[in-house]
């Protein structure tokens, strides 16, 4: 019997956990993208990450850009490729927001039973959740490398901040350094740390007392394109973005549109980079101008009901 039988009845894409099923957990960690049209951001997004972790777990959600054919090339070509698994999920995911609460938390259409699904194929200890648009900068692989085996004997969670980088052309972005927002990316894999469904997006679960480990900032990119519909697959309508568990999702709109119109600087936590001549502005940002800017990095104070707060957090140098 599956763990979480789908509500359209369909077995193959019913969740049963691997320590229900009686298949052994490996010591590793093993990252699970859940992606749709990313093959434009995966030649930067995959060869650090497996750099850093012992297996890539791909889903496709139904790309038509060939998002799968370009990780099988780019782990070919990091030498990985007997460390990438690829799955499809073809069913369409009810987007964050309305479409999200609206869904029962067990049809394939709902973001949590899509979650759970991808995570039930996790074979390591930890897993980490990591996005289609989210470079990691060669620190922030390192650390993640050398982390990944001090974790093996504990259940911390691990949180570290990311920083949107609006790319305008190959040779200018504006990077936002307004928000410290510390989500966890890393669990471990386990009965306790499932997801479940929340107002506006999946959530997943851990038990309270568990030590939360922030990583520092300048690990993290979040790429966004101006030539993109980076929002697709959020509903705008009816939302109250003023909501404090929303505030991201509005300042990243916000930060769209005032590039979009030409007056990016009128927001404030904006700084603009320019890459030198031939240099990518994700590799220039990535690779040499996020490494060299003092810490911590130029950002403005949140609300305190904004602030995120941890009983036991434990900053990693």
């Amino acid at each position: 019997m599956p763990d979480i039988a789908s509500l359209e009845g369909d077995p193959a894409y019913d969740v049963t956990w691997p320590w229900t099923s009686g298949e052994p957990l490996e010591p590793g960690l093993t990252c699970v993208f859940r992606v749709r049209n990313e093959a434009r951001n995966l030649p930067w997004v995959l060869p650090p990450v497996f750099s850093a972790v012992d297996h890539v777990l791909l889903v496709d959600n139904g790309s038509d850009d060939g998002t799968a054919d370009v990780a099988r090339r780019v782990a070919d070509e990091c030498g990985a490729g007997d460390r990438l698994t690829v799955l499809d999920y073809p069913h369409r995911v009810s987007r964050a927001g309305g479409e999200h609460l609206a869904t029962p938390a067990t049809s394939v259409h709902s973001l949590t039973h899509f979650y759970n699904w991808c995570f039930s194929h996790v074979r390591t200890t930890y897993s980490m959740k990591w996005d289609g648009d989210m470079v990691l900068t060669p620190e922030g692989a390192g650390i993640l490398r050398d982390l990944a085996w001090q974790l093996q004997s504990t259940r911390a969670i691990v949180a570290m901040p990311r920083h949107p980088l609006t790319v305008v052309d190959p040779s200018t972005g504006w990077l936002d350094l307004s928000l410290r927002f510390l989500e966890p990316w890393v669990y471990p894999m386990g009965p306790d740390f499932t997801f479940v469904k929340a107002f506006d997006w999946e959530l997943r679960e851990f038990p309270a007392g568990v030590e939360r480990i922030v990583l520092q900032q300048g690990l993290v990119l979040e790429v966004k394109w101006l030539d993109a519909d980076e929002y697709a697959h959020w509903r705008r309508d009816g939302v109250d973005f003023t909501n404090t568990r929303l505030y991201r999702k509005l300042r990243e709109f916000e930060v769209d549109e005032a590039i979009r119109n030409g007056d990016p600087e009128a927001l404030g936590g904006l700084v603009k980079v320019t890459a030198p001549e031939g240099v990518h502005i994700i590799d220039h940002v990535s690779r040499d101008w996020l490494w060299r800017q003092p810490r911590p990095l130029v950002q403005h104070s949140l609300p305190s009901s904004l602030k995120h707060r941890a009983p036991k957090e434990r900053v990693r140098p």
